[in-house]
Order: structure tokens, then sequence, then C-alpha cells
């Protein structure tokens, strides 16, 4: 339950942000922007309720909204997508894995 969770929060934090782009032009895309962040925090939320460390819920949320809005902003509105950040999407996905690693603990020797 938690994973389908995150993935939602995550979906509904990239939805807001680019309901706020588009709300540069259309002011009524804000209504989309305070649902998503209000709902994606109500699923963070619930995430840590069920026993996901705050690490690696923070940790998966931020680094995958961060990506995902800007290959979603790159296709939607043609905002730029150079090399470099192509190696911050590795970097990105590294990072992540090492924490979702990391949070497990050692086993006793």
């Amino acid at each position: 339950m938690k994973w389908p969770a995150l993935a939602a929060a995550i979906t509904s934090e990239v939805t807001a942000s680019l309901a706020l782009r588009a709300a540069v032009d259309h002011p009524a895309w804000y209504i989309l922007v305070v649902a998503g962040y209000s709902l994606s925090f109500v699923l963070i939320s619930v995430i840590l309720r069920l026993g996901m460390p705050i690490g690696v819920a923070y940790g998966i949320w931020a680094a995958s909204g961060v990506a995902l809005t800007a290959l979603a902003a790159a296709a939607i509105f043609g905002d730029p997508l150079t090399w470099v950040m192509g190696l911050g999407f590795i970097a990105i996905i590294g990072g992540v894995l090492l924490i979702e690693l990391g949070s497990h603990p050692e086993p006793a020797a």
C-alpha cells in the first residue's frame, strides 16, 4: 500500500507543478495547483503512517517529482532538455536507489 500511495503522491505533486506553469497564462489552473499539492501532502502523511521512513518517502517523492516535472515540462511546454539535465536524471536515479537500499538495516553478523 505504501508504494502505490507514494506513486500517487508523486503524480499529484507533478500535476500541481505543471498546473502552476499553466496558471501563468490561465489563472483557472490554480484550482488544480492547490488540489494537487494538498493531495500530495495528505498522501505523504498516509505513507508515513504506513511506516515508510521519512528519508525514503521524501527523498523518492522530491527527486522523482523534479525529474518527472522536467521531462513533462519539456514535452508539454517545450522547456529545454539538455545533456546536463540528463546527467542530473542519472544522479537522481542513483541517489534514490542508494537511499532505498540504505534504509534497510544491515543483517547482524
